[in-house]
């Protein structure tokens, strides 16, 4: 019941590749791209985590998929779906999320690929679909980029929904998170 490729006019959303290692750990280690996180990630950590990225694919009909713009790059990033397994007011959930390269900024990849992951998501598992109810999606409040996107993919903020990420220390300007949904139509 592995995840299926997804396809858009101008994205694929696909399993990952060994190819994908390099161009992924170069994007985990840019402090512009990484600058709403914590920390950057090594090149070791960055592919053990493309590694489980790819295994959650084989496993569930949902995950986090690699983007590949044909005849532009073999990778730019990814997005997907993803359960966190820590609690906060808008856990259990499921939730979408996207991380790409700056190269690829501002050219409506993460949109596009985003809005084919709805579908997905919100499709009946019958025809191939993850047959989810509701998303989340959630960043700090300063990732003005991201939320855009979660706008322009028709998701919801209420600030009661808001919450301080419980892997992020006390203290720490990364902490607080801003929470947006999306209800299956």
């Amino acid at each position: 019941m592995s995840a299926p490729e997804l396809r858009t006019e101008r994205v694929v959303l696909r399993r990952w590749r060994q190819g994908d290692h390099q161009p992924f750990a170069e994007l985990n280690a840019d402090p512009v791209v990484m600058e709403h996180f914590p920390a950057r990630l090594t090149e070791i950590q960055s592919n053990v985590f493309a590694e489980l990225l790819d295994a959650g694919l084989a496993a569930r009909r949902y995950g986090l998929w690699a983007i590949e713009v044909p005849d532009v790059a073999d990778f730019v990033g990814f997005v997907g779906l993803a359960a966190p397994t820590w609690d906060a007011s808008c856990t259990p959930c499921v939730e979408i999320s996207w991380r790409i390269a700056r190269p690829y900024w501002g050219r409506g990849y993460v949109t596009e690929a985003g809005r084919e992951v709805v579908r997905h998501a919100f499709a009946a598992e019958s025809v191939g679909g993850a047959g989810l109810e509701e998303l989340v999606s959630f960043t700090v409040p300063a990732n003005v980029r991201s939320r855009a996107v979660m706008e322009r993919l028709g998701f919801s903020h209420d600030p009661a929904d808001d919450f301080d990420h419980p892997n992020v220390e006390v203290g720490h300007p990364l902490r607080p998170h801003v929470v947006y949904r999306l209800q299956k139509p």
